[in-house]
């Protein structure tokens, strides 16, 4: 008995259909297959009572013996010692080396009709991604000569992340990219105007005495402290509501339609700013009657009690906001379709995520993004994706979305961001106070402000407290953008569809600049770049880590409900 190798042509450099055809090209092939073939027996090793059959192939051994090829029938008698390896199959069989020669010599046969013959596409190693990459992502590396699967690197060494990133990249047309880029770099300067007003109307609300006649009125209203606040809360968010609103109607309705991103009418849209704005001041009044009263009772170490007031508020909103707050928007329906909710309630089990179901949103009666969310706490877990999810990706991407949220959710980012954000505070509200007393001791007179107890002195607080946050834009933006980055990492690594996630990335850049200076980047943008993003997907490709198992390939499902 002896112990040797056979390798099937399917291992040896595959051609392209165009490459398959014409006498020399077949010829070459066969001499080279029958040369190592030769190589092959020469270098057999003999050991007793072994021989060892190695097979290598893309596809999954099932569909080797659906094929019924000739080595396989062959060693289909010792399925016992069978061992799956990276780049083939091995096997101990107990057979001569005529035997084994004669194994090899019927797969070169075979080998042979496959060149000469006109061979359809073969099947996807991982079957999830949609559609056919461009001529650009082939000459980046994204997809090896000859290979005929769009999903898998065939050899991932020639794979260049920059490259390859830079083809997909320049895949977008010149004019969407322009769009996306105008959209974006706007928000910029939105960004400037929301804090100018803000700047201006409290300004004005101090200059004119109308925050300190609001005080009056508050204390002739109402005995009690917290109900002067609440009387004073309410007609301040009137106002601010009314001054702010030219710029709102233009930022969330006028420049949305402008760009393609809105879908409702005034009327909707209205209906719902005045249910947001509702909300908003109810919210708000219960806050700043909580505030006010840790600024009473202690005047010195407001700003650390006051941190915990905020705190404990801003978890509270994050609590009921699933349950109570976003069903008022909109409409949170079971997914039906098996095709997508089963992979992503599979992930969800494999993360330890205590969730049965997937809610679908109706989002595109409001808008066109793509949106999806993992949230929930103390038993309220909710997975949720909107509809034009559902419409506009496909599974491998709605996949890599979904996997995203569920990162969020399970690197407790929602905990970790609250911690950061009470950091913020802190720091926040310890500078407010020194400005505070500073510019009561200065122009409270003019103001009529007596302290930070006092309401009327409420303008002044948020001056202050906007101007810090537009100072600290850029490291509220970084620290968010990194657990982003964390939820992205942790998606590709559950979802395992690097070419669904560098789609998902593209998809997104509609509405956010894919490739920004390295600075705008930091300063601006609370979620990575749709460059970085891709790059790592690429990366994660490059590292010829096994891709998805989506069931689908690049077509819609058929039924999405």
């Amino acid at each position: 008995m002896v112990r040797t190798a056979v390798y099937p042509l399917a291992w040896f450099p595959r051609l392209s259909s165009e490459q398959r055809t014409g006498p020399p090209r077949a010829c070459k092939t066969a001499t080279r297959a029958l040369s190592c073939f030769d190589l092959l027996l020469r270098r057999a090793v003999v050991e007793p009572n072994e021989t060892t059959l190695v097979c290598s192939s893309r596809e999954s051994l099932p569909r080797m013996f659906q094929a019924g090829s000739p080595l396989v029938a062959i060693t289909n008698v010792a399925l016992q010692h069978c061992f799956l390896f990276e780049r083939g199959l091995a096997m101990a069989v107990p057979v001569s080396k005529l035997f084994v020669a004669l194994a090899l010599a019927a797969w070169v046969s075979v080998g042979l009709v496959e060149i000469s013959a006109q061979e359809t596409p073969a099947q996807t190693a991982s079957p999830a991604i949609a559609g056919t990459l461009s001529s650009l992502e082939r000459a980046a590396g994204v997809i090896g000569p000859g290979y005929s699967s769009p999903a898998v690197v065939s050899d991932t060494k020639s794979l260049d992340p920059a490259a390859a990133t830079r083809a997909w990249l320049a895949t977008v047309p010149r004019d969407q990219r322009e769009k996306s880029d105008a959209y974006f770099e706007g928000g910029y300067w939105l960004l400037l105007w929301n804090f100018l007003l803000v700047a201006a109307i409290s300004v004005f609300l101090l200059e004119s005495r109308i925050s300190a006649r609001l005080r009056d009125f508050a204390e002739r209203a109402a005995k009690l402290r917290s109900i002067q606040v609440a009387c004073y809360a309410i007609p301040y968010f009137l106002i601010v509501a009314t001054l702010s609103f030219p710029l709102n109607l233009y930022e969330h309705f006028c420049r949305e339609h402008q760009y393609g991103f809105a879908t409702q009418t005034f009327l909707p849209w209205f209906r719902e700013q005045l249910i947001g704005f509702g909300l908003t001041m109810i919210g708000g009044t219960i806050l700043l009657i909580a505030l006010y009263t840790v600024f009473r009772r202690t005047p010195r170490t407001w700003w650390i009690w006051g941190t915990g007031v905020v705190v404990i508020f801003l978890f509270v909103v994050v609590f009921i906001a699933p349950l109570f707050i976003e069903p008022l928007f909109n409409t949170y329906e079971p997914l039906t379709n098996p095709q997508i909710r089963d992979p992503i309630l599979a992930m969800a089990r494999a993360n330890q995520i205590p969730a049965k179901q997937v809610f679908e949103v109706d989002a595109s009666r409001q808008t066109t993004r793509v949106s999806a969310n993992v949230s929930g706490v103390l038993g309220t877990t909710r997975i949720a994706l909107n509809d034009n999810l559902l419409k506009q990706c496909t599974l491998p991407e709605i996949r890599m979305v979904m996997a995203h949220e569920m990162g969020h959710y399970v690197l407790n980012h929602g905990a970790k961001l609250l911690t950061y954000f009470g950091i913020f505070i802190l720091i926040g509200f310890a500078l407010t106070r020194v400005f505070f007393d500073a510019a009561v001791k200065r122009w409270g007179t003019r103001w009529r402000v007596r302290g930070i107890a006092d309401p009327a002195g409420l303008p002044l607080l948020v001056l202050i407290l906007s101007t810090l946050l537009f100072i600290a834009t850029p490291l509220l933006n970084t620290v968010v953008r990194v657990t982003e980055r964390e939820a992205d990492a942790f998606g590709i690594n559950t979802s395992r569809e690097p070419i669904g996630m560098a789609k998902a990335a593209l998809k997104l850049g509609a509405y956010r600049k894919l490739d920004p200076m390295r600075l705008e980047e930091f300063i601006f943008f609370d979620h990575p770049s749709g460059r970085a993003r891709i790059r790592m997907a690429m990366d994660w490709k490059a590292a010829n880590l096994p891709t998805g198992e989506s069931p689908a390939t690049g077509t819609m499902p058929p039924d999405r409900r």
